[in-house]
């Protein structure tokens, strides 16, 4: 068993197709169902059923698709340490964040990593799906905010920070010393659509006591979201230390009475996933970051 026919086999597997598969790695079909074939004499069981022009991976596939995969991911945390040792300020490193954070917390951290490692090839992805990216090995590590526990993620806490409501200095709240949950049931609201992840903090904080948020308007952009609520076109509702770091002497920033919505942000990688020296060194910088905040 040889890794290039693993590596056929993974590709064949992906695109559930011979020819497609063929195509994706660069050799002739016959070659690719041969290097198969032999894989299934060596192991004595097939790894796919044929059913006319289709295919279906079987129980024996799936095992070894499973097996294939981590042996892969094994060689290639080899071949990182490997170069890690010998090129200490050399490589590349891709991080995935939320946009919001990106935006207005992230970037004076990335300008100091670049300064200290100028060799270093730095991919930033933004994304609101970022426990995805790091589970396919898209991005090496993520910041995000706590949503679940994976056990194929090594979960390292940032900070936690509260929700406020955010108005304008024209709006008619904007000179309240804290506001109740329960009063956001008649407070038209600028948001995020639902499925990010501080969006359904808040509806579940509103659903527990009964109603949902009353929003007039979404967008996927925390600049437009602002401008929107700069501009007193309803409220927002979002961590205080972000609106903060905005440096927006216009908006209001209005506690919570009682039981704050909360998030926590935390780094993640996969534990499987050899860490080079080069995310060490950004992780750690991070989380001076976020506590210098």
């Amino acid at each position: 068993m040889e890794l290039r026919q693993l590596e056929y086999f993974i590709a064949v597997c992906e695109e559930m197709h011979f020819t497609r598969a063929a195509e994706k790695i660069g050799i002739s079909q016959p070659t690719l169902s041969q290097q198969i074939g032999a894989l299934e004499d060596e192991l004595n069981t097939p790894l796919f059923d044929r059913i006319g022009k289709k295919i279906a991976i079987t129980e024996a596939g799936l095992i070894l698709l499973e097996q294939s995969k981590q042996i892969l991911r094994n060689l290639q945390n080899v071949k990182d340490s490997i170069l890690d040792l010998q090129h200490i300020r050399r490589g590349a490193l891709s991080v995935g964040t939320l946009p919001s954070d990106l935006d207005y917390r992230i970037s004076r951290l990335l300008i100091d990593y670049y300064h200290d490692y100028p060799n270093i090839h730095l991919r930033v992805v933004s994304s609101v799906n970022i426990e995805e990216l790091v589970l396919a090995n898209e991005v090496d590590i993520g910041i995000c905010n706590m949503s679940f526990i994976d056990d194929r993620l090594v979960h390292i806490p940032l900070c936690q920070e509260k929700y406020m409501l955010v108005v304008s200095e024209h709006h008619p709240l904007s000179e309240r010393d804290y506001i109740h949950l329960e009063e956001l049931r008649h407070i038209d609201t600028v948001m995020y659509p639902m499925g990010f992840i501080g969006r359904e903090l808040i509806e579940r904080c509103c659903r527990s006591r009964g109603f949902q948020l009353k929003t007039i308007m979404e967008t996927t952009s925390v600049l437009s979201l602002i401008n929107i609520v700069k501009a007193n076109i309803g409220a927002t509702i979002q961590p205080l230390q972000l609106i903060q770091s905005m440096k927006e002497s216009t908006l209001r920033c209005i506690p919570f009475k009682e039981d704050a919505p909360t998030r926590e942000l935390v780094i993640i990688y996969r534990k499987d996933r050899f860490l080079s020296k080069a995310a060490q060194a950004f992780i750690s910088r991070l989380a001076d970051h976020f506590s210098a905040l």
